[in-house]
């Protein structure tokens, strides 16, 4: 438990000491990584944008259904109309 502490109290120190602009990119930060995957979906136009946002929130508990969020924002199936745009690319 002493070596629990000696490892806790110096992060408090910093933790108290931090400026208010400091902790506002900080959570700026956090959210953002917390948020990643539902933004990668967004960005990349996944079909279940949206299952995956609903998904994001109690998936940020746990890393292993984070990452697989993240899988799942990137390779997942592109939403029909960006589809219909590729298969169009494709055949001209």
């Amino acid at each position: 438990m002493e070596t629990l502490n000696s490892l806790i109290e110096p992060l408090m120190q910093i933790w108290q000491q931090a400026d208010t602009p400091f902790l506002m990119l900080f959570g700026a930060f956090f959210l953002l990584v917390w948020f990643l995957p539902s933004l990668l979906a967004l960005l990349f136009n996944r079909k279940h944008a949206g299952k995956i946002a609903m998904l994001n929130i109690p998936a940020g508990l746990s890393w292993i259904a984070w990452g697989a969020l993240c899988v799942w924002a990137v390779t997942g199936k592109l939403s029909a109309s960006m589809a219909s745009k590729a298969k169009l690319k494709l055949q001209n």
